[in-house]
């Protein structure tokens, strides 16, 4: 480092160019580096290195609210797609008229759940609707929920008596997810009401075999929250990853801001968010104890 601060202080006083650019090529190369080791640094949770099922489910208020929810599907599709994480929609539920009303990925990249994980929660949309005639400003809601996909060493017990399992056919949007038969799967363990759908694929055999995954990982993140809220009761930063905690808004009406409630991390462009660039606020999240 210290004969690269020479080399470039040389450069600087010859004028030379294209020096100036190697050198400075150099340092954000470094800069990155070191960048990269600090994010590594708040990735040490057990579970941080997973691969995570990511859900979205629109708030009340109909159409909006499921306009919504497909927004910031699409925000997360972007982002994952510019990290090269790769990606697979495992349910889908789409509105009447617009937007989804839920949606299931299952995503797989490098500590990407130590990443997401506080990406869960409620998330607040203010904009002058495109649906409503009047032109009039509404606020829309949708929820987030992002869990670990657990190693299959990981035991799960799942007694049978406490599931209820129930086939449908796929209400997608058309094309390859269409299923002409009930092959799409629900299962609902009763003693926790949580629930999983699958729809991707054509076998209702493979899709139930999915829901038994995404069953055992919610369980286990079930059972990780409940113990971290044990240990941290008495701790009034904790925060409540629940339906009606709003983790983040994004105004586009009458002004233009998103802001992290949490991180206190701002910005003027939500276009810019909204198409996927959410480093800023993942990164910053990832600071918060």
């Amino acid at each position: 480092m210290g004969n690269l601060k020479d080399i470039y202080q040389l450069a600087k006083e010859e004028t030379d160019n294209e020096m100036l650019i190697d050198c400075n090529d150099k340092i954000n190369s470094i800069l990155k580096k070191i960048k990269k080791t600090e994010i590594g640094c708040f990735l040490s949770g057990e579970n941080d290195a997973l691969d995570i099922y990511l859900e979205i489910h629109a708030g009340a208020g109909g159409t909006e609210s499921q306009d919504w929810a497909e927004m910031l599907r699409r925000m997360y599709l972007k982002w994952f797609d510019k990290k090269s994480f790769s990606c697979e929609i495992i349910s889908e539920h789409r509105g009447e008229e617009a937007g989804i009303k839920s949606s299931t990925l299952k995503v797989s990249g490098e500590f990407l759940y130590g990443l997401m994980k506080r990406e869960s929660g409620v998330h607040r949309l203010v904009r002058i609707s495109p649906f409503d005639s009047g032109a009039r400003r509404h606020t829309s809601f949708a929820s987030v929920w992002i869990y670990p996909s657990i190693d299959e060493e990981i035991d799960i017990k799942i007694d049978e008596k406490d599931l209820r399992i129930d086939t449908y056919r796929s209400s997608g949007a058309g094309g390859q997810h269409v299923n002409v038969t009930d092959s799409a799967v629900r299962i609902t363990h009763l003693p926790t009401k949580i629930v999983v759908q699958c729809q991707n694929q054509r076998s209702q055999h493979k899709n139930k075999e999915t829901c038994y995954k995404m069953l055992k990982a919610r369980l286990y993140e079930h059972e990780l929250q409940k113990r971290e809220q044990e240990e941290q009761k008495n701790m009034t930063s904790k925060t409540d990853i629940g339906w009606g905690h709003q983790i983040r808004s994004y105004v586009l009406q009458p002004y233009q801001l998103v802001k992290d409630l949490r991180s206190k991390i701002e910005s003027t462009n939500p276009d810019d968010i909204l198409n996927g660039n959410l480093d800023e606020f993942i990164e910053g999240n990832l600071k918060i104890h």
